[in-house]
């Protein structure tokens, strides 16, 4: 069983699938998700309220401390941060069915607003074959897009269907990162810069993807299957009744290999061993799982995997 290290009630709804976590000063990790009426929550207990405010940036009611809403002022398909210049401080990314905002939270302001024709329904981070700087992509209706820290368009393709999922790795183990795309059609394709060098179909959309170690990877489907593959060949797949809400690489029983974690619907989250998938640690939540990150929270120089409920309830591991 998992035993939490901590637990918050931060008394937030949280929207599934919209938890990140960042270093939005570069030093101290706050969380981020999306809540109601097109706001993200940032929990900040850290910097004891010294944040910039103004712009879209406002302070939480006096019962929640250590909360900050952004107005977003549109309905939030997609949420994630990441670093994109030399100065270590995280930015924030959101996407909507219309625009892309890259949000430097330090400074409380626009890093760049992009429209997005296509819609944004999932954001990744990271570098990939033919670029020397990390970029932001994002998944919509058919196409991928990839800005830098300017905003500047670095990368676009087309696929299938509706992107559902992204995660980087080097699947082909050439020292050079590809990024694969799940989509609706229930495809997994497999792109070095705007090549598709693989392909795998699976038997449901493909909602989730986790890098894992090497060219190992992790899947979710809609029809509540996860598994794990490397490169093309499955190792092994489990279905549930309930569903697939976010999937995890985090190493939970210190054997030095990562586990595959698994957040469900039902409140359950479990820790699956890469091989086998045999179930390792498991711990259950009273309300459905809204995301899976990883964080110092406790600033003691050891990062914990971190749940989120739907209800605002967070524990650390």
């Amino acid at each position: 069983m998992l035993v939490p290290l901590y637990t918050l009630k931060l008394n937030q709804k949280i929207l599934p699938r919209r938890v990140t976590i960042g270093r939005f000063d570069g030093v101290n990790p706050n969380l981020a998700c999306a809540t109601s009426a097109g706001k993200i929550f940032i929990h900040n207990p850290f910097t004891g309220g010294k944040m910039t405010h103004g712009g879209r940036l406002i302070t939480g009611e006096q019962s929640v401390p250590d909360v900050y809403y952004l107005n977003i002022g549109q309905q939030i398909s997609a949420v994630s941060s990441g670093c994109l210049s030399t100065d270590n401080r995280d930015v924030l990314f959101i996407g909507s069915q219309t625009h892309f905002l890259a949000y430097d939270v330090y400074n409380n302001t626009d890093l760049f607003y992009k429209e997005a024709p296509d819609g944004v329904n999932v954001i990744s981070h990271g570098y990939i074959a033919d670029q020397d700087v990390p970029l932001v992509f994002t998944g919509g209706n058919c196409s991928i897009s990839g800005w830098d820290y300017e905003g500047d368009d670095k990368f676009w393709t087309v696929t299938g269907d509706n992107v559902c999922s992204l995660a980087i790795l080097d699947f082909d183990q050439d020292n050079i990162n590809e990024l694969l795309v799940g989509s609706e059609d229930y495809e997994i394709r497999v792109f070095h810069s705007d090549e598709m060098i693989a392909e795998i179909t699976e038997t449901e959309s493909v909602t989730n993807l986790v890098s894992m170690s090497a060219s190992k990877f992790g899947y979710a489907l809609a029809n509540g299957t996860v598994g794990v593959y490397d490169r093309s060949t499955r190792y092994w797949r489990i279905k549930s009744k309930n569903q697939a809400v976010s999937i995890f690489s985090y190493d939970i029983n210190d054997d030095g290999v990562a586990e595959l974690i698994t957040g469900w619907s039902s409140g359950k989250v479990d820790a699956r061993n890469d091989r086998t998938g045999e179930v390792v640690q498991k711990d259950n939540f009273p309300a459905a799982i809204a995301g899976i990150v990883e964080g110092d929270y406790r600033r003691e120089g050891r990062k914990q995997l971190i749940c989120c409920s739907v209800e605002g309830e967070v524990r650390g591991y």
